[in-house]
């Protein structure tokens, strides 16, 4: 479980570390169907142009560093298991604190997120087809050699780095969100942002409808195993709800939707089409929620919209 002030003393952690991200102000009108409210305000925050390419960065700064500071980092150095976009991030915290990085990721990891590991100095290995299989090959290293365990999603550390982009948001936009959609895959990113906002702003995680990690746990009021598959299965790939994310998701309130893949690219190439900006089928998840009705705001509402990772190849968007 975290909270508030765990966010707070990450973001003290990682300052001077991590970029803030910028956030730009949109039209509203290009992004929810017809005949829906109109929100009087909208939100891109741009955090895919964060180090490494996700909102990850923090996370694994705030966790390596933590580390670091109790004496904790063995010289085995640390591990982690990912789609691509955690092991860049833990890769690059471990390179900020001086220690190795081994990442395990799947074999059908995407090549530019494999060759940018291998950039930032992590060594790779590539084993099954899923993050499971990656998971449990990383924690047999880890139990083997002694490393530090770095989760993608269900750790304290993890989750609070995550919510530093929520502190920026709101000051950016001088605290006047009212609702801030973002992808869930494994859900560190919404537990971190969740609990930052508690009280202050409403969270809707989306989702693919053939990974639906949150809406599974809400449903079964736990975290429960789901199939996962589909076109942003590199970046939402977790089979599982972490429990923190869980825990945070139903103190706090946190909604849940779901959006179909077709709908996914289309919103990526939307933001492509309109912003010029290069995100992730995962990260376009978010607004093909308002593109589709999944999520309707009401009139008035102000939203923010994260957009958290860019590591994809762009080859396949429509100019």
């Amino acid at each position: 479980m975290i909270a508030l002030p765990d966010v707070l003393d990450a973001a003290a952690r990682i300052e001077g570390l991590v970029r803030t991200t910028p956030v730009m102000e949109v039209d509203p009108s290009g992004f929810v169907p017809r005949g829906s409210g109109l929100p009087a305000r909208m939100w891109l925050k741009l955090e895919l142009t964060q180090h490494t390419g996700s909102f990850k960065a923090r996370g694994a700064l705030n966790r390596v560093l933590a580390a670091a500071e109790e004496g904790a980092i063995p010289e085995a150095g640390v591990v982690a298991a990912s789609g691509g976009n955690a092991g860049l991030a833990v890769a690059y915290a471990a390179a900020q604190a001086g220690t190795r990085a081994e990442v395990f990721v799947p074999e059908t990891a995407p090549p530019v997120k494999v060759a940018k590991l291998r950039a930032l100095g992590a060594s790779v290995v590539q084993v099954g087809v899923k993050y499971a299989d990656a998971y449990e090959a990383a924690m047999k290293r880890v139990e083997d050699a002694g490393a530090l365990f770095c989760h993608p999603y269900d750790q304290p550390a993890m989750c609070a780095g995550a919510g530093t982009l929520a502190l920026e948001l709101l000051e950016q936009t001088g605290s006047e969100v009212d609702t801030v959609l973002l992808a869930v895959g494994g859900g560190g990113l919404m537990a971190g942002v969740a609990a930052a906002l508690e009280g202050r702003a409403t969270v809707v995680g989306v989702e693919p409808a053939n990974a639906p990690t949150l809406n599974a746990a809400l449903r079964a009021r736990k975290p429960v195993d789901v199939d996962v598959s589909g076109v942003a299965a590199d970046s939402l790939g977790a089979g599982r709800l972490g429990e923190i994310a869980y825990a945070v998701a139903a103190r706090t309130g946190v909604r849940s939707v779901l959006v179909t893949d077709d709908a996914i690219a289309e919103a990526r190439r939307r933001v492509w089409d309109e912003y010029r900006l290069v995100v992730e089928h995962g990260t376009a998840a978010a607004v093909a929620a308002l593109r589709t009705g999944a999520y309707r705001p009401r009139a008035g509402e102000r939203v923010a919209i994260l957009l958290c990772g860019a590591n994809t190849d762009p080859g396949d968007l429509v100019t």
